[in-house]
């Protein structure tokens, strides 16, 4: 396993992140990454960013599920795209 703040690729160990998918997006503290996968920790299912610039820029989602602490493990071939959140990670469902 990889140290907090070890740098893998372009990733960071211990960062937050806003991952998008095929088929979801998904926000979380990257705490896990190897070739094939990711595990994204204190995550939340984003259902709705409202318009994209406006949430990378003020951190307000437009709806999500939290998992309450619990973890995501998303397969790396399905990511889309992704991007350092800078923000504090949500702490509950809107």
């Amino acid at each position: 396993m990889k140290k907090q703040n070890e740098k893998v690729g372009a990733w960071i160990v211990g960062k937050n992140y806003l991952v998008r998918t095929v088929t979801m997006y998904w926000v979380g503290r990257l705490t896990a990454i190897d070739a094939a996968e990711m595990v994204l920790s204190d995550a939340s299912w984003v259902a709705d960013t409202g318009r994209f610039n406006e949430c990378l820029s003020s951190g307000v989602f437009g709806e999500l599920e939290h998992l309450h602490g619990e973890s995501v493990i998303v397969g790396r071939g399905a990511l889309v795209d992704a991007t350092l959140w800078k923000h504090d990670l949500p702490g509950a469902s809107k």
